[in-house]
């Protein structure tokens, strides 16, 4: 299986100024930014199979990606 990593200035390449801004000024931001991308990196270990582990926990840790994805761009689009 193919996978790529999502780190969120590739995803939101636009946004570059702003979230180098709000990882510098913003406490909030930075931790979410930090668990973005632990959770991001976890998830690319186990779709390239140098960590296995359940669909379920997999698809769990992707929902969890996502939702700090959507808190992270919610908080890059009020800066």
């Amino acid at each position: 299986m193919l996978s790529e990593k999502h780190d969120l200035v590739h995803e939101l390449p636009e946004h570059r100024d702003t979230i180098h801004n709000l990882k510098m000024t913003n406490n909030h931001f930075a931790r979410l930014f930090d668990e973005y991308h632990q959770v991001d990196h976890e998830v690319h270990r186990i779709e390239t199979g140098v960590e296995t582990t359940s669909d379920d926990f997999l698809e769990e840790r992707k929902k969890v990606r996502l939702h700090l994805k959507d808190e992270l761009f919610r908080m890059i689009q009020q800066a």
